[in-house]
């Protein structure tokens, strides 16, 4: 169960958020809430790439049953 806390925040912040998550379909908080998830795991793998720490997080949190298994390419040996 999610508990909620109001904060403040610059304007500037704010309305980044809200066009971000309009093109995203989050809420504002929910923008907010992503980016700081982003900002900490970025901060604590600071060898990745910010881009790399955001698809990875985008993939552990879509739905098991809609991934595909993992099939390598064959090599040929010749």
């Amino acid at each position: 169960m999610s508990t909620s806390t109001s904060i403040r925040v610059g304007q500037e912040l704010y309305e980044n958020a809200r066009s971000e998550a309009m093109i995203e379909h989050r809420t504002i908080a929910g923008q907010i809430e992503y980016w700081a998830k982003v900002g900490r795991a970025a901060l604590d793998n600071p060898d990745l790439p910010v881009s790399f720490v955001a698809e990875s997080l985008a993939a552990l949190a879509e739905p098991r049953e809609e991934t595909t298994e993992f099939s390598p390419r064959s090599r040929s040996l010749d």
